[in-house]
């Protein structure tokens, strides 16, 4: 069996605190996981569970405190400089408000030759890969001539995914990028996402507070809360059959169409709430 592609291992992440002598804040509690080649885990959890903050750690935006990062054999947990920019040519992000990730003073073209060019390309080729991204995102071909302000916020997040592919990366990031978007553009921006992994292979952790979402395009789920893994296994069996109470709750917070089963299921959550608060 060949090793995953991210290792996650005991991970701890703290913080330090101002005043003479605090104790740092630990963010992370020792989490462990893995995603393989091709593959989704899900990260889903309430605000302030953790789960962007292991996000920043694969990037290398948030410290290792403990534990390690090892990506396709590597170990990633403390680089910096020149081996950190080697590594994120593999490892990309697509962040949540697609607006404020991109450069506004830049046309599209631009915005996506960028990293190509850093890289060594010449603008010519680096121009002609901008088309078959924009085609690869399903933009029209002119979308290159124009600026971010002229599209819509589903437009922008396909121009920031294609940003994320210019490298071709082997792992994409991606944290929390349809919350900013109506249901209608999230579903198609979804559907995008699972696309493009049937045609290049690439796998994703992907960031949500949402277990609907995170279900829709995860093999594996990992939910988590106040820093530690709740529960861990197949998407379907944990969105349908969850075992932990915290992520029973949190799937009977995902809004529903049915307005009666809706009411039905938030009289049901507050009720498990009340019984764990006086556990």
């Amino acid at each position: 069996m060949s090793a995953p592609l991210l290792q996650v291992s005991n991970l701890v992440t703290e913080y330090p605190v101002k005043g003479w002598r605090k104790p740092p804040v630990r963010v992370l509690k020792g989490i462990n996981l893995d995603v393989k080649a091709g593959e989704t885990v899900g990260l889903v959890g309430e605000s302030g569970s953790g789960k962007t903050t292991i996000g920043r750690a694969v990037l290398g935006l948030a410290p290792v405190s403990e534990g390690s990062i090892t990506f396709n054999g590597q170990d990633i947990s403390h680089l910096s400089g020149a081996a950190r920019r080697q590594v994120s040519r593999d490892i990309q992000v697509v962040f949540q408000d697609p607006y404020t990730s991109l450069n506004p003073a830049m046309t599209i073209a631009d915005i996506l030759s960028e990293p190509l060019i850093v890289q060594g390309k010449g603008k010519a080729e680096a121009r002609a890969k901008v088309a078959g991204l924009l085609e690869r995102v399903h933009l029209p071909a002119d979308a290159g001539t124009r600026l971010p302000r002229e599209f819509s916020g589903g437009q922008r997040q396909r121009v920031a995914i294609a940003r994320a592919l210019a490298m071709e990366p082997k792992l994409i990031v991606c944290d929390e990028p349809v919350s900013a978007l109506d249901l209608s553009t999230q579903a198609r921006v979804l559907d995008l996402f699972l696309e493009i992994q049937e045609q290049t292979g690439v796998a994703y952790l992907f960031i949500s507070h949402d277990l609907a979402v995170v279900r829709h395009l995860s093999h594996r789920v990992c939910v988590l809360y106040r820093g530690e893994v709740m529960e861990m296994g197949d998407a379907a069996e944990v969105t349908e059959n969850p075992k932990n109470d915290y992520t029973r709750r949190l799937l009977m917070a995902s809004p529903i169409a049915d307005p009666v089963r809706q009411r039905q299921r938030r009289q049901e959550r507050l009720a498990m709430a009340a019984t764990a608060s006086t556990a």
